[in-house]
């Protein structure tokens, strides 16, 4: 019966228009007050637990390196480089935005901060080129999904930290679908390309030689020895997840002020100012959730969830389904990493139930979280992306659904063969 109640509170509250962070935690609140053999200072005591963490500590860094980046001029430089490659391929700046999403995915680890610095480069572009709108939109904000897949990935820390799972092994387990998510992406744009209401996709420019190329590369070298020097020293023992974040940021203030020159000593404060202010919202919301996760898991809400499941079914595959379709359906009203934090403890206890490789489970769970985060009626993503085109947010819904059913195909891809998520981690750790 308190289940029942507490998810009612919740999703009235979200259907009031209260704040995800206040909702979460106030119905957190209530259910440790509401419960006589709980003591109210539970409640703070387990929001400060679920933060003390030493491999949470890599994430205000990681945000902090984004930040460097991509004001130190790198999305600028991977737009241009994807351009050179792929100007003279039909829907060429839909290309363009998608391979810049993975190239940037490689220093932002983060969604919301992908759609904002790839859509303020891009879009003004796609538009001054006669691209729809809503269509640049929807295809931008699908493809900063691709942010958290592709290491390094805040989502996949907490997950980690929650966990206990290797993070450097769920870094590794991105690599493949991230790839095969952005080159599905650039199918349906050339697909649509030989729509007669997409005339625009079919400019294209002339084929970079050579010499662009070596150029392009020499700009954007930075963004691909990035990810190099974080897995690499994670897997070779240099440094932990925690100490990579530090040394993100130093390469990332090497690059941003003796690279590109493009970082001044005025810059810091705000760059800092920002990361601090984005880095307490994600805790906010880590800390409220997790109480909310704990207080599930005490009202044992994990044994409820997989009794009714295994009254309903043995199979795993058919249990995939049913654990990956609640998050899917929770993130379209809620934050994603929210919706994340409070079922990881269940999740991960139901799949271990079914035999679920804790690899391969983690990358699903943290896709199923974006694709959630693209779809109306709240699709955080695409509201991020409908501000940059200045476009209705119906506009945007309405080119959405192709490039949403590309994220459901590689989940269900990868769901299928488990190989595209744990072949590199199990390869590469042992």
């Amino acid at each position: 019966m308190m289940l029942v109640i507490l998810f009612a509170v919740l999703l009235g509250l979200v259907g009031l228009g209260v704040p995800v962070l206040l909702g979460i935690g106030g119905v957190g609140l209530a259910g440790v007050l509401l419960s006589p053999e709980l003591n109210p200072a539970f409640f703070a005591q387990k929001a400060f637990t679920i933060l003390d963490s030493f491999a949470l500590l890599a994430m205000p860094y990681f945000i902090l390196a984004g930040s460097l980046m991509a004001r130190g001029g790198l999305a600028e430089k991977l737009v241009e480089f994807a351009e050179v490659l792929v100007g003279h391929v039909r829907g060429s700046l839909g290309h363009t935005a998608v391979i810049s999403c993975v190239g940037m995915a490689n220093v932002s680890g983060s969604s919301a901060a992908e759609a904002a610095a790839i859509g303020s480069i891009v879009i003004p572009e796609m538009k001054k080129r006669g691209y729809k709108p809503g269509f640049a939109a929807a295809l931008v904000g699908t493809a900063a999904t691709i942010g958290p897949i592709i290491p390094p990935s805040m989502t996949m820390i907490v997950y980690g930290s929650m966990t206990g799972v290797s993070i450097g092994g769920l870094f590794l387990s991105g690599i493949l679908p991230g790839i095969l998510i952005g080159a599905l992406l650039m199918g349906v744009t050339y697909g649509f390309s030989f729509l007669p209401r997409f005339a625009e996709l079919r400019q294209t420019s002339q084929r970079a030689g050579w010499g662009e190329v070596r150029r392009g590369v020499a700009n954007v070298w930075v963004a691909i020895l990035a990810p190099v020097i974080i897995l690499g020293g994670i897997l070779a023992g240099v440094f932990t997840a925690t100490e990579a974040g530090v040394v993100a940021c130093l390469y990332a203030l090497f690059v941003g002020f003796f690279v590109y020159r493009s970082l001044k000593l005025r810059d810091l404060p705000e760059i800092l100012l920002e990361s601090a202010v984005t880095t307490a919202m994600v805790v906010g919301i880590i800390s409220m959730a997790g109480v909310l996760g704990w207080l599930l898991s005490y009202l044992d809400f994990n044994d409820v969830v997989l009794g009714t499941i295994q009254s309903v079914t043995d199979d795993p595959i058919v249990v995939a389904f049913i654990l990956l379709g609640v998050m899917f359906v929770m993130c379209m009203f809620l934050e994603s990493l929210a919706v994340l934090i409070i079922l990881v403890p269940v999740a991960t206890f139901v799949s271990s139930q079914f035999g679920f490789d804790p690899f391969h489970i983690g990358l699903l769970m943290v896709l199923s979280t974006q694709i959630g985060a693209t779809t109306p009626p709240v699709a955080v993503l695409l509201f991020v992306t409908t501000s940059v085109a200045k476009c209705s947010f119906g506009e945007t819904c309405r080119y959405c659904a192709p490039f949403i059913l590309v994220l459901v195909i590689s989940l269900l891809t990868i769901l299928f063969v488990p190989g595209l998520a744990t072949w590199l981690p199990h390869a590469m750790l042992g």
